[in-house]
């Protein structure tokens, strides 16, 4: 079933989308500066290919609109630029993002920074955000079934399997998912026994 505009908006939660600091990252909404980098990374068939919404080729018209999207979007989600704290390079997108249900986790990271541990604490910070400051009882998150980098991100959140769908991705088409969810009583659990 395809979701209404407005049913999207009448069912998702609204949240506040402050700036996130973790460790390593700085997290805050895209803005025009972000353009050159934006681009640069996100025109990588091997970034696209894993998502639904990202086109490829990727340039700098399609960069200036996501980042207009993030502006003026009002639907209930947050859409974030991860930056590196210490530099300040722009390396990735991170986001909360409305469904019928609730909320879903999404990310991507630019491929010269793959493997070093920044979509795990992106999407960490984003999964205290979104039970911290919605009433959610959960939240959702999915990725190909080719991806295993991205399922391992999945698990140190400790979200949960729920099963298989398929995805219409702008890139790879109509392609198979595994579909993962995190309640808000697991979240509790383990904030009060440190990250897995």
């Amino acid at each position: 079933m395809v979701a209404e505009k407005e049913d999207v908006e009448d069912e998702s939660p609204r949240i506040d989308c402050p700036v996130l600091v973790t460790e390593r990252l700085v997290m805050r909404p895209p803005h025009d500066d972000d353009v050159p980098e934006l681009a640069e990374l996100a025109n990588n068939p091997r970034v696209a290919e894993m998502l639904a919404r990202m086109p490829y080729p990727y340039g700098e018209r399609e960069a200036r609109a996501f980042i207009q999207a993030s502006r003026t979007d009002e639907r209930a989600g947050c859409a974030y630029a991860l930056t590196l704290a210490g530099n300040g390079a722009f390396i990735g997108c991170a986001g909360l993002h409305p469904t019928p249900g609730g909320l879903e986790l999404g990310y991507w990271i630019g491929q010269p920074y793959w493997g070093r541990g920044y979509a795990t604490e992106a999407a960490h910070a984003l999964v205290d955000l979104a039970f911290r400051a919605t009433t959610i009882d959960r939240l959702d998150v999915s990725c190909r079934v080719i991806n295993p980098a991205s399922r391992r991100v999945i698990h140190k959140c400790g979200f949960q399997y729920a099963g298989q769908g398929m995805l219409d991705s702008l890139v790879a088409g109509r392609v198979p998912v595994e579909r993962y969810a995190l309640d808000r009583s697991t979240w509790v659990s383990l904030r009060s026994w440190g990250r897995m």
